[in-house]
């Protein structure tokens, strides 16, 4: 279902969408002790609604504001976010049942639903667009969509559907019950080699194709890592992805600190590579149950520590892993 933009169509109310999420998510969103206040929304609304649809029109700021009142009868915070998140009503309890609280995300909470039509169970963020305004994301929020959009591949995780609301933006996926690899590391200590060479396998296909449609991840680390019940990996979480085509460059200083590779560390320029780096720190983690090298509070002593690490290997490891 995409945006009417047309003259008739008339603008919900912020009473009217309250009413209608209390009933569907919010009050759930409460139970567990989270709030997405609307006030912050309806007192930023005026300022969206004047500003932004002129930014959007691309216009000359001469045109009359009746015209252009005309033109966008959707709110501001909706016209910021088309074309990427199509606009639809508020979800309700006769559409999805929220099952449970999965956890806190980077930008609001990730819920287990159940899409009472298709009786499927579905993983699906919940994104204040207040909170995407407040930390200067908006550009990303749409890329990760976009880049999960053209991401079907076995050891993926896949985007099932996204859509906004008047203030949020929801973005749901597949729900896999077993959760992620690092919830299983730290129970397990760590993983047999054998285990660990059909990970890497997975997580190595997963890459590759990423890079070859000319997509870098930039933040490959277990938790963003499912396991399908039986057993395979799936690679998630595209926030902080972007599109780069072969011989491009990067520069934003982005990851987990840990994971990142030393060109990332500097500021760049770093390419697709990093995220082999990435793929490298985890598998090494995944067999020996710890990080070859312990995290620093800030980039420049991280990227000091690295640049001299004395990287290793185990004398556990077995001859193959020896020689790689």
């Amino acid at each position: 279902m995409g945006a009417d933009a047309s003259k008739n169509t008339k603008r919900p109310s912020g009473d009217q969408e309250d009413e209608s999420f209390s009933s569907g998510w919010r009050g759930f969103l409460s139970s567990v002790g989270l709030s997405l206040p609307a006030s912050v929304c309806r007192l930023a609304a005026p300022a969206l609604r004047l500003g932004h649809r002129r930014m959007l029109q691309g216009k000359a700021p001469d045109i009359p504001e009746h015209k252009l009142r005309a033109e966008w009868s959707l709110p501001g915070f909706i016209t910021m976010f088309l074309p990427e998140f199509p606009h639809r009503t508020v979800p309700g309890q006769e559409d999805f049942q929220v099952m449970s609280y999965i956890a806190k995300g980077s930008f609001g909470p990730i819920l287990k639903v159940k899409d009472k039509a298709k009786q499927k169970t579905y993983a699906v963020k919940v994104i204040p667009k207040s909170e995407i305004l407040r930390l200067g994301v908006l550009e990303q929020s749409k890329e990760e969509v976009i880049v999960q959009r053209q991401v079907h591949h076995p050891f993926v995780h896949d985007l099932q559907d996204c859509w906004q609301t008047q203030r949020h933006l929801y973005i749901m996926c597949d729900y896999c019950s077993t959760g992620d690899l690092y919830t299983y590391w730290q129970m397990n200590g760590q993983f047999s080699e054998d285990t660990v060479r059909v990970f890497a396998a997975e997580l190595g296909c997963a890459l590759g194709f990423l890079h070859d449609i000319g997509v870098i991840h930039r933040d490959v680390k277990m938790e963003n890592i499912l396991l399908t019940d039986n057993g395979h990996l799936r690679l998630a979480d595209f926030g902080l992805s972007r599109r780069l085509e072969r011989g491009g460059r990067a520069f934003t200083i982005c990851g987990t600190i840990q994971y990142m590779a030393p060109e990332v560390l500097s500021g760049g320029p770093y390419n697709h590579a990093a995220d082999w780096w990435s793929l490298g720190i985890l598998i090494f983690s995944l067999v020996t149950g710890k990080f070859p090298v312990s995290p620093e509070p800030d980039h420049c002593s991280m990227l000091r520590k690295v640049r001299h690490f004395p990287y290793e290997m185990p004398l556990t490891f077995s001859p193959l892993w020896l020689c790689s």
